[in-house]
């Protein structure tokens, strides 16, 4: 027998007030474009997902996605063996995600700091950040010490939804 919860006086909003909450659509790229932490899962060789917080620059008129990260760590080892990917950001209230799947390219690293693998990486801060580094020599530099790569997802499928 299911037993029901005691009455509390309180009557659920009318089934409108959830559609009419949110007066703009929502649009999962446009999440994607502001999000400055997302989530990148890629797959372990076992089979299971790898997930990874990351610093993503969504491009929409390229259709990529592009994050910067390390050689040798396990999201870029997983890259190397399976190309697929998807990023989840999250609004900052919650109410609101978006997911990006694609396949993946890496750039790098590099042992040339003025090479063209290097040279992706600070296209990809300049677009990401908006701005110019204070000291590109030093970048470029820390780039090769780092072993620096390049992550670019070519975006197949975006969706998301906004439960505010």
């Amino acid at each position: 027998m299911i037993s029901r919860a005691p009455e509390r006086g309180i009557e659920p909003p009318p089934r409108d007030h959830y559609l009419s909450m949110t007066t703009t659509p929502f649009n999962p790229h446009a999440l994607l474009a502001e999000s400055k932490l997302g989530v990148l899962a890629t797959i372990k060789a076992d089979g299971l997902p790898q997930l990874s917080p990351v610093l993503p620059h969504y491009d929409e008129g390229a259709g990529t996605i592009q994050i910067s990260t390390r050689e040798g760590l396990s999201k870029t080892k997983n890259l190397r063996r399976d190309q697929r990917a998807a990023l989840e950001v999250t609004s900052a209230d919650g109410k609101s995600w978006a997911t990006a799947e694609g396949t993946v390219t890496i750039t790098g690293p590099s042992t040339d700091p003025h090479g063209p693998e290097v040279q992706a990486l600070v296209d990809w801060y300049r677009a990401a950040s908006g701005g110019e580094h204070p000291d590109w020599d030093e970048y470029r530099a820390a780039m090769v010490d780092d072993r620096r790569v390049l992550v670019t997802i070519a975006v197949t499928r975006v969706y998301g939804a906004d439960i505010g």
